[in-house]
């Protein structure tokens, strides 16, 4: 579903159904530390990001909301992989164990 920042993302869910106005992050809502969910989250969110450009099925994401600068909230991914039973470095291009069957650059040996 389309963000109030203009973002495709799969965790955001708005409800406008018959006048309603119902809009929430279901990821930051599964975690109760992160407060409540504001709009303003979205405009920097890295998570649309993360799901474009890797959709690796092993990995699963969580995500707090962190106080920057200026008492500005952001929101801070981690991500985990389940077939290397660990913690993803870098959520946007995802562990090696999982993408290294994908190498598509290699061409096929000649017999």
């Amino acid at each position: 579903m389309r963000t109030p920042a203009g973002i495709e993302c799969p965790y955001f869910y708005g409800d406008y159904f018959r006048g309603r106005n119902v809009e929430e992050c279901r990821l930051l809502s599964s975690n109760p530390n992160n407060g409540p969910w504001k709009p303003d989250l979205c405009k920097t969110c890295p998570i649309p990001g993360i799901t474009r450009s890797n959709a690796c099925e092993n990995m699963t994401l969580y995500a707090s909301v962190k106080k920057g600068a200026l008492k500005n909230r952001r929101v801070k991914v981690t991500a985990y992989c389940s077939k290397s039973n660990a913690e993803v470095k870098e959520p946007h291009v995802g562990c090696e164990l999982c993408h290294q069957d994908l190498n598509l650059l290699d061409k096929p040996e000649s017999t």
